[in-house]
């Protein structure tokens, strides 16, 4: 397994983590989007631009989730 797969591997683990925690903390959310950024790149790096993209959507949402959680 490379470099690439591994990050890869690494990106949708903690997604999938923080996911299923969300429901424990805002600071899951918070984790889940920075997953989702991770993703977003492990995407575009593969040359599979639109998952790339897809997940960078994901993050922006999961922010504004995050941040109305918050209040």
């Amino acid at each position: 397994m490379d470099a690439l797969s591994l990050f890869g591997l690494f990106s949708v683990t903690a997604m999938l983590l923080c996911y299923a925690f969300e429901h424990r903390s805002a600071w899951f959310i918070l984790g889940f989007a920075g997953a989702c950024t991770l993703g977003s790149v492990y995407g575009f790096l593969q040359g599979a631009w639109p998952f790339g993209l897809v997940e960078a959507i994901w993050s922006l949402v999961a922010l504004q989730r995050w941040r109305a959680a918050r209040q």
